[in-house]
This record gives C-alpha cells, structure tokens and sequence, in this order.
C-alpha cells in the first residue's frame, strides 16, 4: 500500500487505528476523535464473506455522518479461497482464517509503514479482559501499541454507554458469515435471511468432507446439510440474539473479527 494513501501527524507519526467495527474498535474510534484530535487512518481486514450489514457500516463509518475518513481494507485474501489454499475449513484447533486473512496482513502493513517512519497502533481492547492480547506487533521496530479502553478504564458497560450517547447501532455480526464459532441461532438467521450463502457453506462441508460445527457440541447436527433440514422441517431456535454474542465470545470466539 502506498504510503501516499496515508495521513501523518505533523511530527510525521501515523496513527493507525485497527476497526473491525465491533463494539469495542467502534466506541474507541469515535472517543479518540473527540479526546485526542488528530489525523488517523481507520483500517479494516475483509475477508470477503461478511454480510452486507458489515459492508454497509463500514461506508457509514469513513462517510462524513460517521468518522469522517474512509476506512482502508487490508487485504489478505479471501476466506473462500484460503479454504481451498488450505484443503480444510478452519476450526477450533486451526484458526489459520484469523491469522492468515488478518493478523499476518496487519503485521505486514505495519512493517511497511514502520519502514517510513513511526507508527502507533491502537487496538480496542477493555480494561475487563486482561487476559487477551493486542496482537503480535510490538516487536515490530518503530511501532508502538495503544490501548484507549484500557488507558480509560472503560469495561463492557462503559462502551456500551458510549455507543448510545454517540446513537451508533454496530451490526449484529462483524466477523464472517461462516464460522465455526457460531451459536445455532446465527446458522438459523444465516438460513431464514442468506439462504444462498448458507448453501454456499454446505458445498463447503460437502466438498472438504468436514463441518464447521464441532460433532457433540449440543443436541443440533454437526453437519449444515442435516442442520438445513431442520430448519425446513421447522425447529427454530429460541436463544437471543445478546446471549449468542456472549455465549461465543465466552467459548473464545475470534476478538480479531468482533471487537
């Protein structure tokens, strides 16, 4: 990417602000434009199968009614293709979809806009998830690391709150539309509301001999094929759309994509 495309402050730093646009990156973007004015670049990591609320937001976002500045898509290719790259789908013991479509294009990003001159990252991060890390990127020379929520003590609530006074409604999903992280209850929407990619991801599972979901994880089939015909058949499932983003974040789903 050219660096040309990119806006440094006037002690030539370029402020890199990491926007999945989850809660979490959403909240912080818009409190650093209010708290800390000064020229930042917003970049995401499409994998080409989020759904089109994830697109839409994404415009709002860098438009003049969001945060004024188009966010720039780092690309490292597309999950459909990965998937094929890899003769497997991605899973609980093989996350190469995060770390190949995100983490290494980032790394790579940083390493070339480090080669210019410094770099700050800011990653949206809570002060109530210690546990987690910001990526692998602080050991890259002349990048430095930033966590705002954390710097500003700011948990679940906190964002939340913020992201009522500012009136933004993230999506309900921000990672891809196909993911072994999923609640049954996503499949179920992903069924009733994109039918065509659900099928999509049943030629998947058709194709690699595997399913996304794990076999034995609850009462569902493991297999989408099976799983459709439930949805036919008409069993709905009854869990909130709140408790299925808590429920896979608490099963560790993927905080590169969501937050």
């Amino acid at each position: 990417m050219s660096s040309k495309m990119l806006k440094r402050d006037d002690s030539g730093v370029l402020h890199v602000v990491a926007l999945s646009g989850g809660h979490d990156s959403t909240a912080m973007s818009f409190l650093l434009k209010k708290r800390e004015p000064r020229p930042y670049n917003y970049v995401c990591t499409p994998t080409g199968d989020e759904l089109p609320a994830m697109f839409a937001f994404w415009r709002w976002l860098g438009s003049d009614a969001g945060l004024g500045s188009p966010l720039v898509p780092i690309m490292g290719g597309s999950l459909k293709n990965l998937v094929r790259q890899e003769g497997m789908l991605p899973n609980f013991r093989a996350r190469f979809c995060t770390r190949v479509l995100k983490i290494e294009p980032y790394r790579k990003f940083l390493m070339e806009q480090a080669a210019v001159g410094p770099v700050v990252s800011y990653v949206g991060l809570r002060a109530d998830e210690q546990g987690r890390a910001g990526g692998a990127y602080a050991d890259i020379e002349g990048v430095s690391m930033r966590f705002p929520l954390r710097e500003w003590g700011f948990g679940e609530n906190e964002v939340q709150s913020a992201l009522a006074d500012l009136g933004v409604q993230c999506p309900h999903r921000t990672d891809c539309a196909r993911c072994y992280h999923q609640r049954i209850g996503e499949w179920y929407e992903l069924w009733r509301d994109f039918p065509e990619v659900f099928d999509d991801a049943v030629a998947d599972e058709d194709e690699r001999g595997a399913t996304y979901r794990t076999p034995g994880r609850d009462s569902w089939p493991s297999s989408l094929r099976e799983m459709r015909e439930k949805f036919r058949a008409g069993l709905i499932p009854k869990t909130s759309l709140a408790r299925m983003g808590r429920e896979r974040m608490a099963a560790g789903g993927c905080r590169v994509c969501s937050m």
